[in-house]
């Protein structure tokens, strides 16, 4: 079946599927659904957990082993399938019949990226949407993004009134994790009370958010030492690692988009990917001359650091991301490490 992510909550909870499709471009409500799954097969017994990061160099064999053999200790296993690129390649027969006959002692749970339309038609991700679930997590739309946040609020047992809610949303320019973490502090200000649009203008952080985006640009202007000196203040603010490489990658992307368009001629922003920067007419000086790719690359590898998914410090690697755009430092695209 196809559920949406607020459907896969009372679904779960009624019973635990063999396999579900967990995919979208939203981390924040991915990786929620993703958590759901989690916590309902581990409440079901399966509290042996096994992850696959599956790329081009995948061993397919290993899955259908794993699949087949014994727990050591007989326990109920749940297997998870990280796969962002969401092509199976040479796995996805295997994968739809992992879905049509899934061993007894096995949850499945595949995490992909957005899945296109050819992909979705797949035989693979049709045999998990017919004996499994698959949740396709789709972005919260700016127009729904108040409401989003007055229902996250009632979680909290939090009223949020509306000019507040949309304040919040002015702030957070579609950043649901930024967003989330407001909604959080500030239902632990209002003490039981109603979040009013004066508690929002006199508690939200504007200076770590609009700090991100000061990093964000210092670095595309080649401000190194600026950009640098700006990532201290927010590693001493507390500021997450993973609000600060969303605005490093909206910058990249934005220049990215910037260079794509002078090289094709066209005046026309790309739609490639939502919420890119405007570069500044600095940072275009400079466009022609970074290695985007490669920052790109850097950025991802941050971004598995952050998660726990690859060795490293996320500051270091922060700080690696960091200079390489401001020009200060080298990346080397194969480990996401910096060279002077």
């Amino acid at each position: 079946m196809r559920l949406s992510a607020d459907q896969l909550p009372a679904s779960l909870s009624r019973t635990v599927a063999g396999v579900y499709l967990v995919s979208g471009d939203e981390p924040l409500l991915v990786g929620e659904a993703a958590d759901a799954v989690r916590a309902a097969a581990r409440a079901a017994g399966y509290a042996d957990r096994t992850v696959f990061f599956i790329d081009r160099s995948f061993a397919w064999d290993e899955l259908r082993h794993a699949s087949q053999s014994l727990s050591l200790f007989a326990e109920r296993r749940l297997f998870e399938l990280r796969m962002p690129s969401g092509k199976p390649d040479k796995g996805a027969q295997q994968l739809a019949e992992l879905a049509e006959r899934p061993p007894p002692d096995v949850v499945c749970l595949v995490i992909t990226d957005k899945l296109d339309k050819k992909t979705s038609d797949a035989p693979w991700v049709r045999s998990i949407e017919k004996h499994g679930v698959w949740v396709p997590v789709w972005p919260v739309e700016t127009a729904a993004l108040p409401g989003w946040l007055r229902a996250r609020a009632k979680r909290l047992n939090v009223e949020v009134e509306a000019d507040a809610a949309q304040l919040i949303v002015d702030r957070v320019e579609g950043n649901l994790l930024a967003a989330k973490q407001e909604i959080e502090k500030l239902s632990l200000l209002a003490d039981g009370k109603a979040i009013t649009a004066d508690l929002v203008l006199r508690s939200v952080g504007d200076s770590a958010r609009y700090d991100v985006f000061q990093l964000a640009e210092a670095a595309a202007a080649g401000d190194a030492q600026r950009a640098l000196r700006v990532l201290l203040g927010l590693k001493s603010e507390g500021v997450e690692p993973t609000l600060i490489l969303w605005a490093l990658v909206r910058e990249l992307r934005g220049l990215w988009q910037a260079r794509e368009r002078e090289r094709l001629r066209s005046a026309v922003r790309g739609s490639g990917w939502n919420l890119a920067a405007t570069p500044s007419p600095r940072a275009l000086s400079r466009v022609k001359r970074l290695p985007l790719a490669r920052l790109l690359m850097q950025a991802s590898h941050a971004d598995r650091v952050i998660k726990g998914l690859a060795p490293g410090d996320a500051w270091s690697t922060l700080t690696g991301l960091t200079g390489g755009l401001a020009g200060a430092l080298q990346a080397i695209p194969e480990s996401g490490r910096v060279a002077i």
